[in-house]
């Protein structure tokens, strides 16, 4: 019977217990135990095991309970098998890869292109049929190659929709792939008895738990960024229902400041070490986990919060599933993990050997052999130890790759910057010039793509423009130039260029490892006015809106004022600039502290260009005169739909407003025939149902997400099926094959798209 080391097994290399050999017990039964050092009860094991390279792989490769790296590898099966459907994108798959389409796509590498849509397919069906094998230990190492295989074909595919999580999930299942994770709790097990609840090397356990020691460490790190520490990273993040709870002492200011950013970066910083020692353990369980639940509901992150959910055990004592699972009826426990602490050896572990002699027929107590250790072991402990240095190197790789570097280092997704940089893109231009004729048009942003991720990333946008080139000779514009004019803010900061608007990207130079050279720096110096912007905006009015812009001597911006916007004013908050207003044909120069003394006229052109020696800084400011309008409006149609309810209303109702008498909402919208009336009984509508959404119960919430993840699944499966059906047995004719794509598409009865979203768009801050 194995023992259990219940002081080692919380630390970064603890064991199960003690020794075992292949054919008997480790140490004899009489005699008292060994007395264990501070640092062997602490870290789980001694300084000896750190003296020669002998003992330090006998150590990695220490036998250990292999019950929670099962239950790890069962859990981390299903949520992929969950997650290939959702994040992967199997059920809008179609959308995504539809033969034919003219779509510009991002992948790592230029040579990698999708396959045929019915055999992308395939390759999704082969990831979900990799994933089911991991969850069930059934034939381990086939199904984990099929998961990873196909995991980072899909994921080096289409660098925008990388992410740190979608990173770990490639990163784990290739650490699976190397490990005895079939061991326990498999179907494996089942079919080879030899191999069925037998020892795991330690160092399993050990590169599982320093990959996510890693994530929470260096996200912390990450986080000591000075727009992170100062509050400007998520602080939209107060506003949220989760933090209702703290605002009820705290101000959303210090919320945003000491709860989110604070309470993030302590979170990351010490979650790691802290789920390590018995002693810190419980308390860290709690903080993590709520951490990771209020992820859940804070972000659309997938399976990520439960991965990590999941991940959290590995920290525990190795055998905690068969102390937990003992609680459990007798007549269950044929269904459930093995509680038996009767472990088999295995040859991925080494033992130590104990070797007993005889002097003139007295026993002398045991003597410890030398381990044996084969190549595989030093090879395991190798790869360990490379493996580890790999993954502290690569987030801080960006000096190498530094073609991929923007205002932020590296594509995002391999270097646990999460949620660090927040962004907001006020402007962008794209146009194109043909090379033959002269003529000059526009595009409109993001055509012929699928996503928005290119306007950060210059190598995507280096991409998106080379197959701009390809495309738009097809409209008759030979050999095309492509200008992009992006302006962003990144943390709250004025928005800016973050690339040349001068420079013709189709033939612009662009290298994986050397700096971009039509990349705009960030104008850091004018972080401080965020503050001032605080102020700024807290003079304003509810209706008037404000924008802050910063840009570059000799540059100059062409804006377009919309009609609905009203008393539109520029203010010059630092250098120097003059005003051109195009359809007039006036100029207007201004300076620190002034202001145009005309409005900007709405409808037409205006270019605002900087004369200054260095950078000028101005804000727009101006009204919603359309949604003010509409706004005031729907206030006395609500009074008047009020005296109505309430029988105050004493005045005879018009034609076109007696559909605000009508109990009936969606028939009096019908009704309408004012279109005021038409849209505030249609908003009213979508209140009462969003309210009756936010106020249902428990159980309607749960049935209504089960719906939605049900059809959203089902389409999926629908979907693989006939592109299978298509590969074996060839299209069907295309009547069949509407009908088979119409009953996938099938939705919820009475479903609806996002109210909550189509609400705000209705009556937010958008421009009507």
């Amino acid at each position: 019977m194995e023992a259990r080391d219940e002081a080692a097994a919380g630390a970064l290399l603890s064991s199960d217990g003690k020794e075992q050999t292949a054919n008997k017990p480790t140490a004899p039964k009489e005699g008292k135990p060994e007395t264990k050092s501070k640092m062997e009860q602490i870290f789980g094991f001694k300084k000896e095991d750190l003296s020669s390279w002998q003992s330090f792989v006998a150590l990695l490769n220490r036998p250990t309970d292999p019950a929670s790296l099962g239950i790890f590898r069962c859990l981390f099966g299903l949520l992929m098998a969950i997650d290939v459907t959702q994040e992967r994108g199997l059920s809008h798959l179609d959308y995504k890869y539809l033969d034919g389409a003219p779509v510009c796509r991002f992948p790592l590498f230029n040579f990698l292109q999708p396959l045929p849509m019915d055999w992308m397919y395939m390759v999704y069906v082969v990831m979900f049929l990799g994933a089911l094998g991991i969850m069930l230990g059934c034939f381990y190492r086939l199904s984990c190659f099929m998961f990873i295989s196909t995991y980072w074909y899909i994921f080096f595919l289409d660098k925008t929709a990388w992410n740190n999580h979608s990173y770990l999930y490639g990163l784990i299942g290739f650490q699976l792939t190397l490990m005895d994770g079939n061991r326990y709790w498999s179907i494996d097990g089942l079919r080879r008895p030899s191999i069925r609840n037998s020892h795991v090397p330690l160092w399993n356990y050990t590169l599982l738990r320093t990959q996510i020691f890693i994530v929470y460490f260096i996200a912390g790190i990450k986080k000591l960024d000075a727009d992170w520490v100062e509050g400007y990273s998520m602080s939209y993040l107060a506003h949220h229902w989760l933090f209702d709870p703290f605002k009820l002492i705290l101000p959303v200011e210090l919320v945003s400041l000491l709860v989110v950013h604070g309470g993030g970066l302590i979170l990351d910083l010490t979650a790691g070490y802290l789920l390590f020692f018995d002693a810190t353990r419980p308390y860290v369980f709690f903080f993590v986990s709520y951490f990771h639940c209020m992820n859940s509901q804070l972000f659309s992150i997938g399976m990520f919060s439960y991965t990590m959910l999941a991940t959290s055990p590995l920290f525990c004592y190795p055998d905690w599933p068969r102390r937990f699972f003992a609680h459990f009826p007798g007549f269950l426990r044929v269904a459930l993990p093995f509680t038996s602490t009767d472990i088999q050896p295995s040859h991925s572990c080494v033992y130590q050997e104990i070797q007993k002699t005889n002097v003139k027929h007295q026993e002398t107590p045991p003597v410890a052999k030398a381990p044996k250790i084969r190549f595989k072991h030093k090879m395991a402990a190798i790869f360990t130890i490379i493996y580890i240095m790999e993954q502290f190197f690569l987030p801080y790789s960006h000096f190498i790759t530094q073609g991929y570097n923007n205002w932020t280092n590296g594509l995002y997704g391999y270097s646990w910057d999460m949620m660090v940089h927040s962004r907001n893109h006020q402007h962008v231009k794209i146009t194109y010039k043909d090379g033959k004729n002269g003529d000059v048009g526009y595009l409109n942003p993001g055509v012929f793509t699928q996503t928005r991720r290119w306007k950060d990333h210059g190598d995507m946008l280096k991409q998106y423009a080379t197959c701009l080139s390809h495309l738009l000779p097809h409209y008759n514009i030979s050999d095309p130039e492509i200008y992009f004019d992006i302006w962003v803010s990144i943390n709250e900061r004025f928005q800016q260029r973050i690339f040349d608007p001068r420079v013709d990207i189709v033939k612009a130079d662009w290298s994986p490892f050397k700096p971009n050279p039509w990349l705009m720096p960030l104008l850091v110096d004018l972080s401080p006015w965020r503050t001032k912007f605080s102020e700024i905006e807290s003079s304003l009015d509810n209706q008037t809106e404000i924008v802050f812009i910063a840009d570059f001597p000799g540059l100059h911006l062409e804006n377009f004022v919309s009609e609905d916007l009203g008393n539109t004013s520029i203010h010059v908050l630092q250098g120097k600039v003059n005003v051109e207003i195009v359809q007039e044909k006036k100029n207007y120069s201004l300076q620190l502290g002034e202001q145009i003394k005309v409005n900007v006229p709405a409808g037409a052109y205006h270019k605002v260009y900087t004369v200054s020696e260095g950078p000028s800084c101005y804000m727009y400011i101006y009204v919603n005169t359309t949604e003010a309008a509409l706004q005031e409006n729907f206030t006395k149609l609500f009074e008047i739909q009020e005296r109505i309810r309430n029988g105050t209303e004493t005045e005879p109702l018009p034609p076109e407003l007696q559909p605000l008498a009508a109990d009936d909402l969606e028939g009096a919208e019908v009704n309408a025939t004012d279109p005021i009336v038409r849209l505030f009984l249609k908003r009213q509508r979508r209140i009462k149902e969003v309210k009756k959404r936010r106020e249902a119960g428990t159980l309607e919430k749960l049935e209504r997400f089960a719906v939605k993840k049900y059809y959203t699944i089902r389409r999926g499966f629908l979907m693989t099926a006939i592109a299978m059906r298509n590969l074996a047995v060839g299209l069907p004719p295309l009547e069949q094959l509407k009908r088979e794509v119409d009953f996938a598409n099938m939705k919820e009865p009475q479903a609806e798209t996002n109210q909550d979203n189509q609400l705000k768009d209705e009556v937010g801050h958008g421009e009507l």
